[in-house]
């Protein structure tokens, strides 16, 4: 069973599904709710567990409440939680997300500051076969990249604005979002700033972009690994369930092309479902998206 040690933000999702996104000062009737777990790093934890492999979470976060709601949740979901610092003077993280019949979202996260500052404790387990980090945290995303540069394992980054490129340089491969790409280079032609990215960066490229799939670069190249054709629900979290499911891979021996397209397939299935985290894929209806879904 693969290991991957996931760093990163770790959240109290409120999720309220509307007709459409609000606005002014008015009251919303919700059709839906649900209060789960959320975070980019939390969020693939979770992802990597669900999909069969071995997933430590690296956060911090307050001796409160709502950090309590967080770690029972990643808990119930067999997530390693011995690397999780938790202070009384810091307050745990938490979001109120609208999410609409066709999938597009509104988030407002309160972060706090247990995310800032050094992170000299993190260690990564000897078992670990796989490093991924979000950028949410900067000292935890450059200490964990160069945990696992020195091991010679897979460091992956889940790449969301703002991006600094000493935080990533320890890097083997780094997945943007089309914003964190975009805030990175400037440029708002995706493919365009995909090559500058990967000429500024010493490391294996790409960038998620949703229904289009996955821009990749090969050899001076840009690959698009396609997505798969589902009936989009809700699109909160796939791109962290996609950065999981990629890591997972890799950790199991895989390469990129092959890593990514079973990323591709667990984002797809996660879309399919309201609630965020609560439609992670297992591994055997991914596998048989890969095997038999259309694209």
């Amino acid at each position: 069973m693969a290991h991957v040690f996931v760093t990163g933000l770790a959240t109290l999702d409120t999720i309220y599904h509307l007709d459409a996104l609000p606005i002014g000062g008015d009251k919303f009737r919700a059709n839906e709710a649900v209060i789960t777990g959320g975070g980019g790093g939390a969020n693939a934890a979770v992802t990597v567990a669900r999909l069969g492999g071995t997933a430590s979470l690296a956060t911090r976060m307050g001796q409160d409440h709502i950090g309590d709601m967080i770690l029972a949740g990643l808990e119930a979901e067999n997530v390693d939680l011995s690397p999780v610092h938790r202070t009384a003077t810091d307050r745990s993280a938490f979001s109120s997300i609208y999410v609409t019949p066709g999938g597009e979202r509104q988030v407002v996260n309160f972060r706090g500051e247990a995310l800032s500052g050094n992170a000299e404790e993190l260690q990564l387990p000897q078992s670990v076969d796989a490093a991924l980090a979000d950028t949410r945290w900067h000292a935890g995303t450059a200490r964990t990249l160069d945990l696992a540069k020195s091991r010679d394992i897979p460091g992956i980054v889940d790449a969301e604005a703002p991006i600094d490129l000493d935080q990533i340089a320890a890097a083997s491969h780094v997945a943007f979002s089309e914003q964190g790409l975009i805030q990175l280079t400037g440029d708002t032609d995706i493919l365009s700033a995909l090559k500058t990215a990967s000429h500024a960066i010493k490391a294996w490229v790409c960038v998620t972009a949703g229904r289009s799939g996955v821009y990749c670069m090969v050899k001076g190249q840009i690959e698009n690994i396609p997505s798969f054709e589902v009936t989009a629900s809700d699109t909160l979290a796939a791109g962290d369930v996609w950065h999981g499911a990629f890591a997972l891979k890799l950790a199991e021996g895989a390469d990129e092309l092959t890593s990514a397209e079973f990323a591709n397939a667990a984002a797809a299935l996660k879309c399919q479902h309201f609630g965020g985290r609560l439609g992670c894929p297992n591994r055997a209806e991914t596998d048989d998206l890969v095997r038999h879904g259309s694209r």
